[in-house]
C-alpha cells in the first residue's frame, strides 16, 4: 500500500497472513461549482447581511488567512471577496491580509503569493503576524478564565475584520477555523499560552466547542476583538470544496464544524496490534509539532502497548525551539506531567501531549529527520518502510503482543497481527 509522504508517497509490504484494516476517508460530495458556491455563500450569509452591506467606501479592511500548515482553499475564495468589498465602494488599497501564524514561524514573501494566489497578491498589502513583538500588540482586556487578550494592533486598529479559513477537528479547541482566526491566529503570546493551558482541564477535546474550556476562552478572547464577517471551508484530503460558509464568526463557524464532523468523524476500526498512519503528506507532515495531530488520531485505535507507525516527512525539522528543549530538559512523561502543571509553556506543551501517547506505545517515527534526533523525541527512528516494519515487529515481540507470522507459537494457535492503516490520519477522526 502507497501512503502520503511530504509531497510524494512511500510503499508499505505488508505479509499476506496480517489482518489488515483500512480507516479509508469515506466518499463525501463535493461542490460541483465551487466558485458557485463562494458566491452562494457571501450572497446568503448566516447571520449577517452580505458584506457587500456591511463595509463602507473608506473603511480599512483586515483580512486574516491562514499560513501553510492548513490549506484553505484562500486563492479560490479571496478573489471573490475582494470583489464583493470593491462592489460596496472599497479599494483594494484600502485592504490588506495578515497571515493569522499564532505561535508558528512567520510566512516569507513568496509563500505568500503561494497561498493565496498572484493575482491577489498583487492587488493588496499583505503582513505576517509575530506573537512575539509585542510593539505590534494590543490589549484588549481579560477572559473570565484570566486569558489577558493581546491582539495584533494591525488588525485591532482596521474599520472590519474578515475572518477566513478551513475547518477541521481539534485536538483540544474542538475544531479549527472560526475564532481561531483570531485566537490564536493574532494573538500575542501570552493570550497564547494562557488559553492553550486551559488544555489540561476536563471538557477540552476533538469535535467540541461547548463546554471546552479553551474553545468557550477563545470565543471569549475573540468577541474583544469583533469580527464582521467570516468565510470558512471544508475540504477533502485533495483540497476540493467540500461546503462553504460565511457570516457570523459563531454561526456560520458552527455549520462548517457540522458538516466537517460528518465528513470526517465517526470512523471505527481496531483495537490494533500496529497503527500505521500517515499525516496525509504535506502540509500536515511539514514537522513534527503539526503531525502530532495524527498520532493522536492513531493513538484511539491502538490497543494498549501496540505500536503505531507514524509517516511524517518533517521536512520543516521539529517545528518548536522550547519543544526540543523541553524534552531534552525533561526526558519523562512524569517530569513533563509536573512541569507542564507548574508553567503551562507553547511547545513544552507539544512535547507533553507527544509523551502521553509514546508512554503507552512504541511509536515509530518514518521521517527525513536524523535517527539521534528522531530518538531524543521519544520515538523510534526510521527511514524506510522496511526500517519502520521490523522496529515495530520487534517492539511487538518483546511486549508479548500478538505478531502472527513472527513468533511460531502464536502461529500454531492461529493468531495474526492486526493492523490498522490510516492513510489521513490528520483528518479521519474516531470518533462518534
Amino acid at each position: 500500500m502507497e501512503l502520503r509522504y511530504g509531497a510524494g508517497t512511500v510503499r508499505f509490504e505488508l505479509p499476506p497472513e496480517w489482518e489488515v484494516e483500512e480507516v479509508a476517508f469515506r466518499h463525501y460530495p463535493v461542490e460541483a461549482d465551487p466558485v458557485g458556491a463562494i458566491r452562494r455563500a457571501l450572497a446568503e450569509p448566516l447571520g449577517t447581511p452580505p458584506l457587500s452591506q456591511i463595509v463602507r467606501a473608506g473603511e480599512r479592511v483586515c483580512i486574516l488567512v491562514n499560513d501553510s500548515t492548513r490549506k484553505a482553499r484562500s486563492e479560490l475564495f479571496l478573489p471573490l471577496v475582494l470583489e464583493e468589498l470593491n462592489r460596496a465602494g472599497v479599494r483594494d488599497e484600502d485592504v490588506f491580509l495578515v497571515f493569522a501564524t499564532g505561535s508558528h514561524r512567520q510566512v516569507g514573501r513568496e509563500e505568500m503569493a503561494t497561498l493565496v494566489g498572484r493575482e491577489v497578491a498583487a492587488r493588496v498589502a499583505m503582513f505576517s503576524h509575530d506573537c512575539h513583538d509585542a510593539g505590534l500588540l494590543t490589549f484588549l482586556g481579560t477572559t473570565s478564565r484570566g486569558t489577558p487578550v493581546y491582539i495584533n494592533s494591525r488588525v485591532v486598529e482596521a474599520d472590519r475584520r474578515i475572518l477566513t479559513g478551513s475547518v477541521v477537528h481539534h485536538w483540544f479547541a474542538g475544531f479549527g477555523g472560526g475564532r481561531k482566526a483570531l485566537v490564536p491566529g493574532v494573538a500575542g503570546y501570552e493570550t497564547i499560552r494562557r488559553n492553550h493551558a486551559l488544555m489540561l482541564e476536563p471538557g477540552c477535546r476533538a469535535g467540541v466547542l461547548d463546554g471546552n474550556p479553551a474553545a468557550e476562552d477563545m470565543m471569549e478572547a475573540a468577541r474583544l476583538v469583533g469580527a464582521d464577517f467570516l468565510v470558512n471551508t471544508v475540504l477533502n484530503p485533495e483540497g476540493d470544496v467540500l461546503g462553504v460558509f460565511a457570516g457570523d464568526m459563531d454561526l456560520a463557524h458552527r455549520e462548517a464544524c457540522r458538516l466537517a464532523h460528518r465528513a470526517f468523524a465517526g470512523y471505527r476500526a481496531g483495537p490494533a496490534d500496529l497503527v500505521i498512519a500517515s499525516c496525509g503528506g504535506w502540509p500536515k507532515d511539514i514537522n513534527v509539532y503539526q503531525s502530532h495531530k495524527a498520532l493522536e488520531n492513531a493513538a484511539l485505535v491502538c490497543r494498549p502497548g501496540g505500536v503505531i507507525i507514524l509517516v511524517a516527512e518533517c521536512r520543516e525539522g521539529i517545528g518548536s525551539d522550547r519543544y526540543w528543549e523541553w524534552v531534552q530538559k525533561y526526558p519523562t512523561l512524569p517530569e513533563l506531567e509536573r512541569a507542564i502543571r507548574e508553567e503551562f509553556v507553547l511547545g513544552g506543551h507539544k512535547a507533553w501531549a507527544v509523551a502521553r501517547i509514546t508512554a503507552r506505545h512504541p511509536v515509530v517515527l518514518l521521517s527525513s529527520l536524523d535517527a539521534a534526533t528522531v530518538s531524543r523525541l521519544g520515538f523510534l527512528p526510521a527511514s524506510t518502510p522496511e526500517e519502520a516494519l521490523a522496529a515495530a515487529l520487534r517492539h511487538l515481540q518483546d511486549t508479548g503482543g500478538a505478531a502472527g507470522g513472527v513468533r511460531a507459537a502464536e502461529r500454531a494457535r492461529g493468531e495474526r497481527v492486526r493492523v490498522v492503516v490510516m492513510p489521513l490520519a490528520g483528518l479521519t477522526v474516531p470518533l462518534a
